[in-house]
């Protein structure tokens, strides 16, 4: 398998930003690593290796990107609304800045033939910004494969609310977005799929999961929401097994 490392220096964060790429070829998709964890997490864990024949066999293309969340997400300080500028920033560096260099790459491996836009993935909190990335910018994702992920704010900033959770937070925007809405022409021809386990763990995934597929209906998006069984826990054990199985279905 053809593995390259790069690290570049992100406007949009003021700091040096790294990520791997996994494959000489194929679809691109970019793997966002849990929560408060690293670019190479997607391969320590395993979930590259889950994947592999799709990489090896050139079907698919995999980006692993770094976190922000430590200063987002998982902040302890008070000032909640820089949490959330934090996690603003870091949205900004995957589109405006990662994003374009994912395509040029991805151009280029393809012989300068596009392969059609990024699928976004993720586990847990990587889940979260998986589903978020393509919500808010259906205009460059082709679709997601979001395992375990919570998709309310409120369970980060329980006692805040402005406009910025409010623009993270897919449950409360997709909500509040009309069904005339343009994006939601745009989500009815993407690859969408959540997966939750009903076991330890895995709350208030199941219910964020349970109001997305809600939500999904109401504006007749085709997406895919998947419960797998009582004893599939908030665990990377079971997202090995989850990701190979989507996966066999968008690429």
């Amino acid at each position: 398998m053809k593995i390259s490392y790069r690290k570049e220096y992100s406007n949009c964060l003021h700091r040096d930003m790294e990520y791997k790429i996994y494959g000489h070829a194929g679809m691109p998709v970019l793997a966002f690593p849990s929560q408060d964890g690293r670019f190479f997490d997607f391969e320590d864990q395993g979930m590259i290796g889950s994947i592999a024949e799709f990489i090896e066999n050139g079907r698919i293309q995999v980006f692993c990107c770094d976190s922000n969340d430590i200063n987002s997400w998982s902040s302890t300080n008070w000032d909640h609304r820089k949490a959330i500028e934090n996690q603003e920033a870091y949205f900004h560096y995957i589109t405006d800045e990662l994003c374009p260099k994912i395509y040029q790459i991805n151009r280029d491996a393809n012989g300068g033939i596009p392969r059609g836009a990024i699928l976004t993935t993720g586990c847990s909190l990587g889940a979260t910004h998986a589903l978020n990335a393509l919500l808010r910018r259906p205009d460059i994702f082709s679709g997601c494969i979001a395992l375990s992920g919570a998709y309310n704010a409120r369970y980060f900033f329980p006692d805040y609310w402005d406009d910025l959770t409010y623009a993270n937070s897919p449950v409360d925007y997709l909500d509040g977005m009309p069904y005339s809405h343009p994006y939601v022409d745009l989500y009815r021809t993407k690859n969408i799929i959540l997966c939750c386990g009903q076991g330890a763990w895995e709350h208030p995934m199941q219910e964020d999961a349970a109001r997305m597929k809600e939500l999904f209906a109401y504006k007749d998006i085709p997406a895919w929401v998947d419960f797998w069984g009582k004893d599939v826990c908030h665990d990377w054990s079971w997202w090995k097994q989850q990701l190979p199985y989507f996966m066999n279905y968008v690429c």
